[in-house]
């Protein structure tokens, strides 16, 4: 009996020993945000950060998407109470962040949107790649959300703070303002809602941060 248990005991730790070893230079991606990066209106594996996820493994990268903590209707304050909190616990090596909207739908002030998202990037302690806010106010539904016109700005200027701040950190930006912004012109482009991107459009945005992902993580 003693010799099986030893035995035992020496396959279970060279099993655990494989595991570590197997796990050694993944990258843990964790992704942040609101409804565009869990991807509302389209299915789980259609989501951007699921399709960028495909395409560095596809590359080589040895990367995980561990969570995908972006939530649907979630702003600044939800990302710094609820994703953060569970982000520390997931020991992530790489993070995206896209977040912004809801802010601006609340009627949150520059200000405080400016506050918050300095209080997030200040806890994100990895390699980060930020992404605009793309404009709402193009899609059939967005555009009953008040002044379309007015929406675009406003927009726009979340945006420059995002720019902002991401230059004064040195983290990278991918812009996806200009392109959320052929949705107007194509339906395909949105989801069956009528507000949030369809899966063609997720993949649009997933071709312009591609690159620079990939650029980032043949760094590490």
């Amino acid at each position: 009996m003693r010799i099986l248990a030893f035995f035992l005991g020496t396959i279970i730790l060279l099993v655990i020993a494989l595991v570590w070893w197997q796990g050694q230079g993944e990258i843990r991606y964790v992704a942040l945000g609101d409804s565009y990066t869990i991807g509302t209106g389209v299915e789980k594996q259609e989501s951007w950060p699921e399709i960028l996820t495909q395409d560095l493994v596809d590359q080589g990268i040895k990367i995980k998407l561990v969570s995908n903590l972006a939530k649907n209707g979630k702003a600044t304050n939800e990302v710094i109470s609820e994703q953060l909190p569970v982000y520390k616990t997931l020991s992530p090596t790489f993070t995206t962040l896209l977040v912004g909207v809801n802010d601006f739908n609340r009627g949150y002030s520059k200000e405080h949107f400016s506050k918050n998202l300095k209080i997030i990037l200040d806890q994100i302690k990895t390699p980060l790649v930020l992404i605009t806010i793309p404009d709402f106010s193009v899609t059939p539904t967005g555009k009953t959300f008040g002044d379309p016109v007015g929406n675009s700005k406003g927009i726009t200027e979340f945006n420059e703070i995002i720019k902002t701040e991401a230059s004064a950190r040195n983290i990278p930006v991918v812009d996806i303002f200009t392109l959320s912004q052929q949705m107007a012109n194509d339906q395909s482009l949105v989801s069956s809602d009528q507000l949030h991107p369809s899966a063609r459009e997720y993949q649009l945005w997933e071709k312009e941060i591609f690159p620079k992902v990939l650029e980032i993580l043949l760094q590490k």
